[in-house]
């Protein structure tokens, strides 16, 4: 289990978050949703200890992260971010290894059954014919699901994913999430699709303004009158025969849908 209690955030005088609660239970995916610069990408840095907050704590297992060393946090928690291992001219083989590392003592080469953990996480995510390609060279839909290969071989208790399915395009992006949504881990996922967080997540925290705004099911936070005043957006709701959609138009100039304190827009 993944939590943070009552996590602040600011950058100097810049608060980016202020009092945010988030759990992950095992088996769970939590959804982050909410406009652009609503924290939502801080908040998962503060899950995984890249960012430290200014108030409030994360924990890891009922322990605050902070008492875990770095090599005890990469065996329980696997992270995959928008940024990095671009230009690293390693093959996805190799890159994928790196996976296994925290399971390895200092100079303890790979063994046999590491390979075979890395193969079968290139496997699960189509990538397995790509392994002696170099990562560099990779599309940026390519890149991502060995980005996700590499967290699976982690093979940690808690993962967590800013916008895996960037890039990807409609079959990859319900593979994925059909493949996380199959892992039986604590999961936090940062997701602008509102109908692929819909589909696959078991909650959603909608944030905006680094505050949460509405926490709860997809049913109970995905309604027009929670995201219309967050996004000034309209939404219409259609059932659907396995759940339901989420339609979207621009609000006519001077409507706008009152947020659920009766506050009036900001």
């Amino acid at each position: 289990m993944i939590t943070a209690e009552n996590v602040s955030f600011a950058y100097d005088d810049a608060v980016v978050l202020n009092g945010v609660r988030v759990t992950a239970a095992p088996g769970r995916v939590v959804g982050l949703i909410g406009p652009n610069g609503s924290g939502k990408t801080t908040l998962l840095r503060t899950l995984y200890a890249s960012l430290e907050p200014r108030a409030g704590l994360v924990s890891l297992d009922h322990a605050p992260i902070g008492s875990y060393t770095p090599r005890e946090v990469a065996r329980r928690l696997a992270v995959v971010v928008q940024e990095g291992s671009g230009e690293l001219p390693l093959t996805v083989s190799e890159l994928v290894l790196l996976g296994r590392a925290p399971h390895l003592s200092t100079f303890q080469r790979q063994s046999r059954e590491d390979y075979a953990i890395a193969a079968a996480a290139l496997s699960r995510v189509g990538t397995r014919h790509l392994a002696e390609r170099v990562f560099s060279g990779l599309s940026g839909g390519e890149k991502q699901r060995v980005l996700i290969a590499r967290a699976l071989a982690q093979q940690a208790d808690h993962l967590l994913l800013d916008e895996p399915t960037n890039h990807l395009d409609i079959r990859y992006q319900h593979e994925v999430l059909q493949l996380v949504r199959a892992l039986d881990v604590a999961t936090v996922i940062v997701l602008h699709d509102l109908n692929l967080a819909a589909r696959y997540c078991d909650e959603l925290v909608l944030l905006d303004g680094g505050t949460v705004a509405a926490a709860g099911t997809p049913d109970e936070v995905l309604r027009p009158e929670v995201l219309e005043p967050v996004y000034r957006i309209g939404v219409q709701r259609v059932p659907t025969d396995d759940g339901v959609q989420l339609l979207f138009r621009p609000l006519e100039q001077g409507e706008h849908r009152e947020p659920a304190d009766g506050s009036g827009p900001a």
